[in-house]
């Protein structure tokens, strides 16, 4: 039996010790999962702790950053996002970080069959969320990606940092209003029913796609607006949820689950 959870406060919420427990049964692992609450003032006592026995572990809010700092080595993509989601022991006992977010929303963008290539994508918001799938997002070959943020000047930092790999650029809500392929929400506002000053102009009726990386039972209020105004296509974040925890299942196990059969069972029990 291999030992593994999810590090969070609160953590009681979490749907990973669920989507670890059913990818164990469908690939035959033996594996443990337990939520882990970690005292705020107090995350590297715990990681030690956990670590005397466990294989690896989840991060999640508030403790991604102070990961990051702990992790013995780092994977290229948590360099980039700076911050870890996934944590596993190696056989020397040090510990490596990595950062699954960003694989997770591409893998679930692209199992809708979403087009990245090629593309013009908006990303809204320019917080911990968008870092972390920035350089996912880039390797797809989209033709730009544009950070909006109502602070311009944190989109224009994000973007002069990440644009060595991929062609970047930053705007605030009101510059921009010509039509996008993807709009891609990054922003918490979803969680509080609250919206981003967005233009009507930037969904091409029945051709745009606009992806909400948050995700509750009841259709997001970023996917209603898009909805509204004629995108082909609106997506949430479960996907995104599910693919990120196969990714770090893969990473502790060797074994890739399938995450469709996982984010149907999750879907029906929002």
């Amino acid at each position: 039996m291999k030992y593994y959870g999810v590090f969070g406060n609160p953590i009681a919420h979490s749907k990973s010790p669920l989507i670890h427990r059913l990818f164990a049964e469908q690939t035959g692992q033996q594996i443990s999962y337990e939520p882990l609450l970690a005292p705020l003032d107090d995350f590297t006592s715990a990681v030690t702790a956990f670590f005397k026995t466990g294989s690896g572990a989840n991060v999640t809010v508030p403790f991604k950053e102070q990961a990051f700092a702990l992790a013995d080595q780092l994977s290229e993509r948590a360099l980039r996002a700076k911050a870890v989601n996934t944590l596993k022991k190696l056989d020397d006992g040090r510990l490596l970080g990595d950062n699954t977010d960003g694989a997770g929303l591409v893998n679930d963008l692209l199992n809708n069959h979403v087009e990245l290539a090629g593309k013009n994508i908006l990303i809204l918001g320019a917080g911990g969320a968008v870092r972390g799938v920035l350089e996912p997002l880039l390797a797809q070959l989209p033709a730009e990606l544009c950070i909006v943020n109502r602070t311009v000047e944190k989109a224009e930092q994000l973007a002069q940092e990440f644009s060595d790999i991929g062609p970047m650029t930053a705007c605030g809500y009101d510059w921009i209003d010509e039509p996008v392929d993807i709009i891609i929400n990054g922003t918490s506002a979803s969680l509080s029913g609250d919206l981003p000053p967005l233009a009507s102009t930037l969904i091409k009726a029945g051709d745009t796609v606009c992806y909400d990386m948050m995700y509750g039972k009841q259709t997001t209020v970023f996917n209603q607006w898009a909805q509204q105004h004629g995108a082909a296509r609106t997506l949430d974040g479960l996907g995104m949820l599910v693919e990120q925890a196969a990714e770090a299942f893969y990473l502790w196990t060797g074994v890739r689950p399938d995450p469709a059969p996982v984010l149907q069972q999750l879907r029906a029990q929002l």
